[in-house]
């Protein structure tokens, strides 16, 4: 199914507001103001696509393009959305900030208890999550752009109700960089701990002994074992065991606040720090959002919006450069050797003991990341393709699910995350991740955005088609949810029958990948060495063949030779101009030239024979 990024936003667009503008008015719904996660993911199905794409910005009422107004009918009229998108984005501010505290990142109902048979505490529930740090990041982004050029086009009645909405958005942002920096974490452990032989054994993949595989990471990681000890603060005990080249790390986020984790300096008003609770321990998953929030802060709309202020600049540097520190580190791990640890799925991580194609698929991500930071070689490029063509056939994604097929547990109920540290006030908490195909879609067109070979770009189409088509099947067929996602049941019938309202998790992931369909249509197409060297080849025929043709006498009265012959030069003058850029274009444009240059030349023919 081929990827249609305007019109399948603009179906998102229509599904969100005929599901949450009842009569015209935002209704959160019955777990409304229970997870500031959730909340935030169903704002940015609306800013997110807001914020990046110029044909979806709703902060100027007389530019909103005429389709958008379409889809967003039951928000109101055109000068009615922008007023009530900041009416909706101040209660989400006012619902998740805490008198005296500061702004609240609380996970509340994504969070499960790992025995079912247990209840967690509201306390448990209010624990602030890097989940809700990173979307924070991006839906304050998204929010402060959107005030910047709206503010000069309000109504008096709510200006006072965007200059509130201002500062706490500011705050909510500040108070989400620094948690952020909080919820870093390097984590030191020797090659005989069970982390460490967990970890000798991916990167060794049962070829080298333990002692080689430490000798490699010595020689790999020297680099940035000093980057890290030189650029970072961390604690004396962590610092005197990171020079020891004998030790192995990671390095990544925790799940949130991580234990004993020093408070950040900022003269940012943004209320209490509380304690963290997290074991120092990275989780891909997390880091993987993480990575994703973060990147927010430098993009090129920040940057020319003035969004930041110089405090929270000064705080986006020090993320910015954990930021750079994991995509490097885990880089190194996932192409480690000849034989890529990556390349061996499903992964198996550290920390928590566990296995999965998830995590292959974090580390795969973290990966694009690096790719993109970098410029991927090609050699690259074809063995991440591979393992993305690989986890969509282990998925059963673009391969048939058999009966009683584990792989089943990827969607429904999904990975399930031990969160280390959340049992000190209630039973042992977890996480679950059930979003692997639409994580796998937005990978795969982030890919293909970054090839510029037609081998792999080509493969990753042919990809991004077919993993499109499975989301977009999952769609709610019907109900109040109509158009949202997630029913799994319409693509695996032995999925478990369950009433489930509409997934922010999944829609908000799906928005995210038509967004990045979006830069990738944007981008010039690509095209092999061959196709230049032949558009030019036929430039240069046509080009001869016209100034042959200009040799020929001309009647004054021939008015359809001089048409023709001006076609020719235009038709001419537009090949070469797109030459470099669209070379099949400039093919298709010379073959024309040609076929009219030869139909003067028959005629000229044809007419000196008849005298």
């Amino acid at each position: 199914m081929q990827v249609k990024p305007r019109q399948h936003l603009l179906d998102i667009w229509q599904a969100v507001s005929r599901h949450s503008f009842e009569s015209g008015e935002w209704d959160w719904g019955e777990e409304g103001g229970l997870s500031s996660v959730a909340d935030a993911e169903r704002l940015l199905c609306l800013m997110y696509p807001a914020m990046e794409i110029a044909a979806f910005r709703l902060d100027d009422p007389d530019t909103i393009e005429r389709d958008v107004q379409t889809a967003l009918e039951d928000v109101g009229g055109q000068t009615e959305i922008p007023v009530k998108l900041v009416r909706i984005l101040a209660e989400f501010m006012d619902t998740y900030t805490a008198e005296d505290e500061g702004p609240s990142f609380a996970g509340g109902h994504y969070f499960d208890a790992c025995d079912p048979g247990e209840e967690l505490t509201e306390e448990q529930r209010r624990l602030g999550v890097v989940d809700s740090f990173s979307m924070s990041i991006t839906l304050c982004l998204a929010t402060l752009g959107f005030l910047k050029v709206y503010t000069g086009r309000t109504p008096v009645e709510v200006r006072t109700l965007i200059e509130k909405l201002k500062a706490a958005t500011e705050t909510r942002l500040s108070s989400a960089i620094v948690s952020l920096l909080r919820s870093f974490t390097v984590n030191v452990f020797d090659p005989d701990d069970a982390q460490g032989r967990a970890l000798c054994d991916v990167l060794g993949q049962g070829q080298v002994s333990r002692r080689v595989v430490v000798q490699r990471f010595q020689r790999r990681f020297r680099a940035l074992r000093a980057a890290i000890d030189e650029s970072l603060v961390l604690g004396v005990d962590i610092a005197d065991r990171l020079t020891d080249e004998n030790q192995l790390f990671e390095c990544g986020w925790a799940w949130s606040l991580v234990k004993d984790s020093p408070l950040v300096e900022t003269t940012e008003s943004i209320g209490r720090q509380p304690a963290g609770v997290a074991w120092p321990v990275p989780y891909l998953y997390f880091t993987v959002v993480a990575l994703d929030g973060i990147q927010d802060l430098f993009s090129e709309r920040t940057l020319i919006l003035g969004l930041l202020t110089p405090e929270q600049q000064r705080l986006a540097e020090a993320l910015r450069l954990r930021w750079e520190i994991t995509q490097q580190y885990w880089s190194g791990i996932a192409r480690f050797g000849d034989v890529w640890p990556l390349e061996d799925i499903p992964w198996r991580t550290t920390g928590q003991r566990l296995e999965s194609e998830y995590f292959t698929l974090s580390v795969a991500s973290i990966l694009v990341h690096d790719l993109v930071r970098r410029r991927a070689t090609d050699e690259d490029l074809t063995r991440t393709v591979a393992v993305m063509e690989r986890l969509a056939e282990r998925g059963r994604i673009s391969t048939r699910m058999t009966e009683e097929d584990t792989a089943i547990t990827l969607h429904v109920p999904g990975v399930r995350l031990p969160l280390q540290g959340s049992g000190d006030t209630g039973p042992p908490m977890q996480w679950t991740m059930a979003d692997f195909s639409a994580q796998l879609l937005k990978r795969s067109i982030q890919l293909c955005a970054l090839s510029r070979y037609v081998s792999s770009h080509d493969r990753l189409l042919r990809l991004v088609e077919r993993i499109f088509g499975h989301v977009w099947e999952r769609r709610i067929r019907d109900g109040k949810g109509a158009g949202l996602w997630d029913d799994i049941r319409a693509v695996y019938q032995s999925a478990p029958t369950a009433q489930r309202p509409p997934s922010w998790s999944f829609t908000e992931r799906v928005v995210e990948c038509m967004v990045a369909g979006h830069r990738l249509y944007g981008e010039p197409p690509i095209h092999g060495s061959g196709v230049i060297s032949a558009a030019s080849s036929l430039l240069s025929e046509a080009t001869h063949l016209l100034g042959k043709e200009l040799l020929e006498p001309t009647s004054g009265q021939d008015t359809s030779r001089s048409l023709a012959l001006r076609s020719v030069e235009a038709g001419l003058a537009q090949a070469r101009q797109v030459l470099d850029q669209q070379p099949g274009t400039s093919i298709a444009l010379t073959l024309g030239v040609l076929v009219e240059l030869d139909s003067l030349a028959r005629g000229r023919r044809a007419a000196s024979w008849g005298e």
